[in-house]
């Protein structure tokens, strides 16, 4: 069985080229967006507000791997060295760089962790733990707090993603 990993990072696009960055977002190249899809993310959505906070989120069943394989990508390599001038203080490419923002809520997890016993969800908290490359659903579900307070108490590290 897969599991998912779900990937949410946030970038900062210079405000003054807000329009242009929306319109390169409008019509990618094909050949990224195939290079995207082959990564293995899917669901893959920028969320971009008026100050200039993007804001990223994905799903995939292994984030290092599709990691490694854009970063070998000469069409993402073109893509990002492209798209470099539209972010505020990035030190080298965007789908390298990004920070990745920690999951704290997740409404299916709480809801399973909910209608588990007591013990169970005891021994699933106290078992097991956050993996590296993003939010495995699978392990997620069985260590999902018991409350709403133990949810918005996690706290992750920075890590790349990609634009």
């Amino acid at each position: 069985m897969t599991s998912t990993q779900r990937v949410c990072f946030r970038l900062k696009v210079r405000p003054e080229l807000l329009d242009e960055y929306r319109a390169r977002h409008a019509s990618v190249w094909p050949e990224m967006l195939r290079e995207i899809e082959a990564s293995g993310r899917r669901n893959y959505s920028l969320f971009l507000a008026d100050d200039g906070e993007l804001v990223g989120y994905f799903e995939t069943d292994d984030a290092a791997a599709s990691e490694r394989y854009l970063a070998q990508s000469e069409v993402a390599a073109r893509w990002e060295a492209d798209m470099a001038r539209f972010f505020v203080a990035l030190d080298g490419r965007a789908d390298q760089a990004s920070e990745q923002l920690p999951e704290v809520f997740n409404l299916e997890q709480l809801l399973l962790a909910a209608s588990q016993p007591a013990e169970m969800q005891a021994s699933a908290t106290e078992t097991s733990g956050t993996g590296t490359s993003g939010t495995d659903t699978s392990e997620a579900q069985a260590s999902a707090p018991e409350t709403s307070e133990q949810a918005h108490g996690v706290v992750g590290e920075a890590r790349k993603a990609t634009t």
